[in-house]
């Protein structure tokens, strides 16, 4: 885990919450560490994914194109995620995720994943039930931008 990682320290974030130590030292072990610097991307809308992202440090631009035009969507700190869209629906990319400063992020693809459901079971389906949480959070959020938009 040359990392740095404490994996108690990703118990805070909303995607391990309720996460065992033993698993996240299992999932640390395993994934990839990213840095990306300010202005490069992660990621660009339709590309091919199959990981996610947790951000360790800085922030991101989540935004789309509509039409020649950027719209932003959010904007992502440490402990969030992103990307994990692409790994439960198995589409290309829904959105673009730009860097606003230097960042650091660890990378989790489905094998990951698949391991641990390998190893826990019932770990496996909370870390599931806590991207669901996510992705229903965003729902939710986006679905109250619609009607804003809607009134102005």
């Amino acid at each position: 885990m040359c990392s740095g990682i404490n994996p108690v320290s990703l118990q805070d974030m909303p995607i391990f919450g309720g996460i065992s130590t033993n698993i996240l030292r299992f999932l640390l072990a395993r994934v990839a560490f990213v840095s990306v610097k300010k202005e490069r991307f992660y990621f660009r809308e339709r590309d091919k994914g199959s990981s996610l992202y947790v951000l360790t440090k800085g922030t991101v631009s989540v935004f789309k194109q509509w039409h020649g035009h950027k719209y932003k969507l959010d904007v992502l700190k440490r402990g969030d995620c992103f990307g994990e869209m692409a790994l439960t629906d198995l589409f290309p990319r829904s959105a673009t995720v730009q860097a606003l400063e230097d960042t650091a992020a660890i990378e989790i693809t489905n094998k990951v994943l698949f391991a641990i459901y390998e190893k826990d079971l019932e770990q496996f389906a909370l870390i599931q039930m806590n991207i669901a949480r996510e992705l229903s959070r965003r729902l939710r959020h986006a679905g109250l931008c619609l009607v804003e938009a809607g009134r102005a």
